[in-house]
């Protein structure tokens, strides 16, 4: 008989749950007495009692570090609060996707995904633990608000500590808890209910003709060392006939072999490198926990996360899935491009612009009212699950190259023709002072709610820009009604160009200021345009009205951010940013310094760091692209 013991705690009151959870530092959760304790007790909490008992909970992660350890504690904890029955992957491993592939098929009352997603990890990175609803969704505001609620008083935890789980043999593990019907914990296979859902979804008789036929096409796929691993190596070489060396990095490591399992041209280099090389048609590289993915075309053609999931829905019936469900909505969140809106509106379909973060996708789903979805930061998906897939995503495009019979490139030059391209980017400004962010917000705040600002004009260089609307992005959920304010900052011009400000709530410390860039061209002379030109006076005239270097303190580096087109690749040299580089002296002095020295990338991070006494993200500004 496994024993229950009340454990007396203290709350904590910065356990509020971000966009995906909460995130921290590895050594938050270490070193801070019952700090993974309460947040877990507070989320079973939400939980009726009267669900427990006969209710499953579906756990899993991406194998970073502290994610066994945190299992065990879950597992501890939902014992002694009358949680019935868990399945957890194999070795703790299973991908978000599959988490939430699970969840609906077993009709489980929700589960618990241990995860920092593109974060860094290992013992100096990040750890998040995250909770996913019946829908298999991310939790809604209502419920990540009542877990924070609860974490800010919470006074005990009950856990029953001599109970260990072997998470290394699949199969069920039967335990009696005091005063509760046994508890059973089920080791399963992390890829299989994902790899038979999958099936269901594709052609793969033509995906296998199209990676292991006669005229096969190479690809590359970089799981980087996250979750991703074994389902690769499943379903694309296994099931669908790919050479097993078309698929790297597929290990699961603790600190993901020492990178940072971000899907971007930054820390996907090596994948960008090996595409640059014209030996791969197409690659995809995977973040940490399996719902980001880049995809690249050969000679290294990037396809912005915006312009990806606008492809998809162009050629959505290349999916059998959708030739059976048919297509309802498409739904964009608020900072991503406008490209799907063109995709919606060419084919007449409705369009949904959400706030940040998946879960805002879910209700629309749940009520039959979308389809396919994506977000700039490398998320696609549709209403298969409920949360974002990477793989799903790559399957997606195999399948469009099996349709149309053409390069990514040809896919995507294609597509602008048809219908126009927007000119996207992002810029990170990681752990800025939180103070120094807020008043930065405040000030730009301050600025676009004054009644003069409406109408006036903003020049940089040769282009001229009028402000037709400024506001706080408010977003009505019209299924349920439910009002989320403070979405982002938004100034949208009479052209439709935009410039967005965001506090992002998915970094582990400090505030991230997130700022976003859109412009939309349909001059067929201009869709092929060098990006970093042509956002050049945008970006000028935001960094002009936020004031955020005088602000924050930040030096403005051009750290131009996944928005290249083809032009940009083949490049003689790794920096890229020279062009947009006359904002100002200063920083014309800096760029040239970096094109002549042409020193070390991480040479030039300890300069940078010195000189503005903060952390830099310079690797990621300079090496092509990223966030």
């Amino acid at each position: 008989m496994v024993k229950i013991t009340v454990i007396k705690t203290k709350p904590y009151t910065d356990q509020k749950p971000g966009t995906s959870g909460l995130r921290k530092r590895v050594t938050v959760f270490q070193q801070n007495q019952h700090y993974a304790e309460n947040f877990i007790q507070s989320i079973i909490s939400t939980i009726d009692p009267a669900q427990r008992q006969e209710g499953t909970l579906v756990v899993g992660g991406d194998g970073r570090f502290f994610m066994k350890d945190a299992i065990q504690l879950i597992v501890q904890i939902a014992a002694a609060n009358g949680i019935g029955r868990l399945v957890i992957g194999q070795n703790g491993i299973m991908s978000t996707p599959a988490v939430s592939c699970v969840i609906r098929k077993i009709k489980a009352i929700g589960g618990i995904i241990l995860t920092a997603s593109h974060n860094p990890g290992g013992p100096s990175g990040d750890f998040g633990i995250k909770f996913n609803i019946s829908s298999g969704g991310p939790a809604p505001e209502g419920i990540t608000d009542k877990i924070f609620q609860i974490s800010k008083s919470l006074q005990e935890y009950h856990i029953c500590p001599e109970l260990k789980v072997d998470l290394s043999a699949t199969g069920k593990q039967i335990f009696e808890v005091d005063t509760f019907k046994p508890f059973t914990v089920e080791i399963v296979d992390s890829v299989e209910s994902y790899a038979e859902m999958l099936r269901d979804i594709f052609d793969f008789a033509a995906l296998k003709e199209l990676l292991s036929g006669p005229n096969h096409i190479n690809v590359r796929l970089d799981a980087m060392h996250g979750v991703m691993g074994p389902y690769v190596r499943k379903i694309v070489c296994e099931e669908l006939g790919s050479p097993a060396n078309s698929a790297v990095n597929c290990v699961p490591s603790e600190d993901f072999g020492g990178h940072h399992p971000d899907p971007n041209l930054t820390y996907a280099a090596d994948l960008v490198s090996a595409m640059k090389g014209g030996e791969y048609d197409f690659g995809a590289a995977f973040d940490g926990d399996g719902d980001r993915n880049m995809v690249l075309g050969k000679h290294g053609f990037f396809v912005n996360p915006s312009d990806s999931v606008a492809v998809i829905g162009a050629n959505i019936t290349s999916i059998p899935y959708f030739q059976k469900t048919g297509v309802k909505g498409l739904a964009r969140s608020m900072p991503t491009s406008g490209a799907l809106d063109n995709v919606a509106k060419a084919l007449k379909m409705p369009l949904f612009e959400t706030p940040t973060g998946w879960k805002f996708f879910g209700n629309l789903m749940d009520a039959g009212k979308l389809s396919l979805c994506g977000e700039e930061s490398f998320g696609t998906g549709s209403d298969h699950i409920r949360e974002k897939d990477g793989l799903w995503a790559v399957l997606a495009w195999l399948s469009i190259l099996a349709t149309r019979k053409q390069s990514v490139e040809d896919i995507m030059k294609d597509h602008w023709q048809k219908f126009g391209r927007n000119f996207f980017t992002r810029y990170d400004y990681e752990e800025v002072d939180s103070d120094a962010a807020n008043k930065m917000i405040d000030h730009l705040q301050t600025t676009m709610s004054d009644k003069a600002f409406l109408g006036q004009k903003f020049s940089s260089g040769d282009k001229t820009y009028q402000v037709e609307k400024a506001d706080n992005f408010e977003y009505t959920d019209p299924v349920d009604g439910s009002v989320s304010k403070g979405q982002g900052l938004r100034i949208i011009f009479s052209d439709g160009s935009r410039i967005i400000f965001r506090l992002s709530g998915t970094g582990s410390a400090g505030a991230t200021i997130r700022l976003y860039i859109d412009s939309y061209e349909k001059d067929p002379q201009k869709i092929y345009q060098d990006p970093q030109v042509m956002l050049a006076p945008l970006v000028d005239i935001a960094l002009r009205i936020s004031q955020l270097q005088e602000k924050t303190g930040r030096i403005f580096i051009s750290g131009l951010k996944y928005m290249y087109g083809p032009k940009s690749f083949g490049s003689d040299t790794n920096f890229v940013f020279c062009k947009v580089c006359c904002f100002s002296i200063c920083r014309l002095f800096f760029h040239m310094f970096l094109w002549y020295t042409k020193k070390t990338m991480i040479s030039i991070s300890y300069i940078l760091k010195a000189f503005i006494g903060k952390k830099s993200n310079l690797y990621s500004s300079l090496w092509h692209a990223g966030y």
